[in-house]
């Protein structure tokens, strides 16, 4: 009986976690914007959303958020040259940023870290 009130109060307690931050989503795929909103909205996330870099960077000076998914191929500036300009902005450049791309190769990879990034994350 212990055990579950353990991992009860765990899972709560990374309920609250996320419910305190706030994620900026930049895809330029309308599908993929609502999917993880939806989803990360059902977690207790407070989402913003962006479907490019310059929209993505606008959004990060004025919300802060806590962290960014970013994804590297979009219209008008790409993943990377937005987390080049996100790294170099005062008030964004301890926001954590992970790509989440359907690039898989090496070499973009290694760009995205490069770039900045803390994390990079590939779409199935």
């Amino acid at each position: 009986m212990a055990a579950n009130l353990t991992s009860s109060t765990d899972s709560e307690n990374q309920e609250l976690m996320l419910s305190r931050k706030k994620i900026l989503v930049v895809d330029d795929e309308k599908d993929i914007l609502e999917f993880l909103s939806y989803n990360l909205k059902r977690e207790g996330a407070k989402v913003y959303t962006a479907s490019n870099g310059r929209e993505a960077i606008e959004i990060a000076r004025k919300k802060k958020p806590d962290l960014i998914l970013l994804d590297v191929m979009m219209p008008e500036m790409d993943g990377m040259e937005t987390c080049l300009q996100l790294r170099e902005g005062i008030e964004t450049k301890d926001i954590l940023i992970a790509f989440l791309t359907a690039r898989s190769e090496d070499y973009s990879q290694i760009a995205g870290f490069d770039a900045g990034a803390d994390d990079y994350i590939t779409k199935p």
